[in-house]
């Protein structure tokens, strides 16, 4: 069996927290600083283990990202097997039958979004086994979960006497309330079980054009190590697989999920992972509060309240989201009105990591620029220069290797070195604890666009750009 995780949404409602250069699956939520992606990838690794290691792990992502999972893989210790990396979004069609095209013909995929928290492995395991059976038979199983309420944030599936009759998307409240009563209608989870074949024969039937296109991608495809970039992505039709597929195949099987399931698709779904205090506040930072209830409160910053209930207060460092209980759904709306103004707060943090490390700006004017920069042991920046901007560089702690041109020099704590304008130059952390760097850049521009790579680690000067 071969299990893909489905790193590609962007997690709109969890804005602030989640941004397009850092989607929630990504951010930092739980102890530890354990991410959603980090708790799919110890469940997939569970499944396998409990299948004696009958499997391997794949993911399926944004380019983008490809660093950034490789670097939460490895501080878990798990091997990730392959990687297909997409170059532009195009909804979970092109994503599930790209899965197909990768493996061997009898293969069984189990597809796994990387957004959602499930607890009780045993029953999960005993439900993937009932759906790898079906997918045996040649079925493609879709996993529905019971509703415990008239939620009007998920898809749902109507199944009866064990047959699925149909797909219906987000509902009303009304219509949430009459799913619930029915008792034969269940929540789309997003999680797919199938052998590869039968994917492929069932959308050679029904949707031929995705399928194509598909396999034009996949064969012009690069591949190198353990990861297939898939460029072009923007000719396959960006359609949901529900949509492409399961509303229309025969085939279609339903497993009744028993087991619980959360798919933190607002905050309002993120707070039922934590236990409240006497009052039902939840504060996943330094509160202190006066006459507060019902509250839930995230924040790199101490947060005081007086008087107030049933909100969400989430601070990051360039924006604060203040909404009611139950109306966290909204803040999609939010996101697409500040994206129509081209609002940096929806693309990226001031904390954004690189494979090398990351950067955090600090300060920035028109010509002017402060970034603290973190480079983790032996590692090393590209060689770059750039046409817009000076760079002055202050070593903080640790160490560097320094390339100005063709002179290398050694930079220990506070000593600095100058970048000309047009000079190629490189950063290197030759030691074994992190380097921490200020940069102060000068110029008529200070856009991160203004890179010219020229020599890089991690394939970004073509294969990898941006």
């Amino acid at each position: 069996m071969k299990i893909f995780i489905m790193c590609g949404g962007s997690g709109t409602r969890l804005w602030p927290l989640s941004r397009d250069a850092l989607p929630k699956q990504f951010v930092p939520l739980f102890e530890c600083g354990e991410t959603l992606f980090q708790k799919t990838l110890k469940r997939s690794k569970k499944i396998l283990d409990l299948m004696a290691n009958h499997g391997e792990i794949g993911v399926i992502s944004n380019k983008e990202h490809y660093f950034l999972i490789q670097q939460e893989a490895k501080e878990l210790d798990i091997p990730i097997n392959s990687y297909l990396l997409e170059d532009s979004p195009r909804d979970t069609a092109g994503a599930v039958i790209l899965s197909a095209l990768s493996v061997e013909p009898e293969e069984v995929i189990l597809i796994l979004p990387s957004d959602h928290i499930i607890n009780d492995l045993a029953s999960f395991f005993a439900s993937i086994q009932e759906a790898i059976n079906l997918a045996r038979e040649e079925k493609i199983v879709t996993f529905g979960i019971a509703p415990n309420c008239a939620h009007t944030g998920y898809g749902y599936i109507y199944c009866k006497e064990k047959q699925v009759q149909g797909f219906y998307e987000k509902p009303n409240s009304s219509k949430a309330h009459e799913y619930l009563q029915s008792g034969e209608y269940f929540w789309n989870s997003g999680m797919f079980c199938f052998m590869a074949k039968s994917l492929i024969e069932e959308c050679r039937l029904y949707a031929p054009e995705i399928l194509q296109k598909a396999q034009e991608v996949y064969t012009k495809a690069d591949r190198e190590q353990n990861y297939v970039w898939l460029k072009d992505m923007q000719e396959i039709p960006k359609i949901s697989i529900d949509y492409a597929l399961m509303e229309k195949s025969q085939k279609i099987a339903m497993v009744e999920g028993r087991f619980d399931w959360n798919d933190v698709g607002s905050f309002d779904s993120l707070k039922d992972e934590f236990v409240p205090d006497s009052e039902g506040n939840i504060a996943l930072s330094e509160v202190c509060v006066k006459e507060s209830r019902g509250n839930f409160i995230i924040a790199d910053k101490m947060v005081a309240t007086i008087g107030v209930e049933n909100l969400t207060i989430v601070d990051t460092k360039d924006a604060l989201l203040i909404a009611q209980k139950g109306r966290t759904q909204e803040i999609k709306d939010i996101v697409n009105t500040l994206k129509s103004r081209s609002h940096p707060s929806t693309l990226t943090h001031p904390l954004t990591y690189r494979p090398w490390g990351s950067y955090e700006v600090l300060e920035e004017s028109a010509n002017y620029k402060i970034k603290k920069i973190v480079v983790l042991p032996q590692k090393r920046l590209s060689l770059q220069k750039h046409y817009h901007r000076n760079e002055h560089w202050i070593i903080v702690s640790g160490s560097a290797l320094v390339r100005v041109g063709e002179q290398e020099i050694f930079l220990q704590k506070n000593q600095s070195t100058y970048i000309p304008m047009g000079t190629a130059h490189r950063l290197e952390n030759p030691g074994q604890i992190e380097l921490v760097m200020i940069e102060v850049q000068m110029g008529d521009y200070v856009g991160e666009d203004d890179i010219v790579r020229i020599e890089d680690d991690y394939h970004r000067i073509q294969k990898m750009a941006k």
